[in-house]
């Protein structure tokens, strides 16, 4: 089974691995562990078979997972799109309530205009706006509470 971003969790730190038994651990091809260690995975010694640390293993993939995280700072949304933290466009977003104590922020990307969404805690919703004008969308009225009748209707 591929996985498309080995888990780090999954080597023990206290074994020694080779690179077809780390291959077949992430059922990545032993290709891939060779690439990962021309790109910094620390090796044994420089012999043949080729053995690597779990420690070293779970550092190293622990890094590469850390290097791809893009932390949105307050008054930003991450555009998946873009693939990069963006202020929404004109600094407004509308923040729809999911529970009592959860949200959504939704906005439109200055630069693809895709919608970008933001899942908030309300409790930390002023801490993470910054600049962002905020609406909430009001809840329709049921339609027997409308003073107006209903335009739907067979009835004359």
């Amino acid at each position: 089974m591929k996985r498309r971003r080995p888990n780090p969790r999954l080597a023990k730190i206290h074994r020694i691995y080779s690179v077809e038994a780390a291959a077949s651990m992430y059922g990545v091809h032993r290709n891939t562990v060779r690439a990962w260690i021309k790109g910094g995975l620390p090796k044994i010694d420089k012999r043949r078979p080729i053995l690597i640390r779990g420690r070293d293993l779970v550092a190293f993939l622990q890094a590469r997972r850390a290097k791809g995280k893009r932390p949105c700072q307050p008054g930003e949304i991450y555009c998946v799109r873009c693939r990069a933290p963006k202020v929404p466009g004109g600094g407004m977003v509308e923040c729809e309530s999911l529970t009592e104590t959860v949200g959504n922020l939704i906005g439109i990307c200055p630069d693809c205009h895709s919608i970008i969404n933001r899942r908030v805690s309300l409790a930390k919703l002023p801490q993470i706006l910054g600049q962002m004008a905020v609406t909430t969308p009001q809840a329709q009225s049921h339609i027997s509470e409308s003073p107006n009748p209903s335009v739907n209707s067979d009835l004359r």
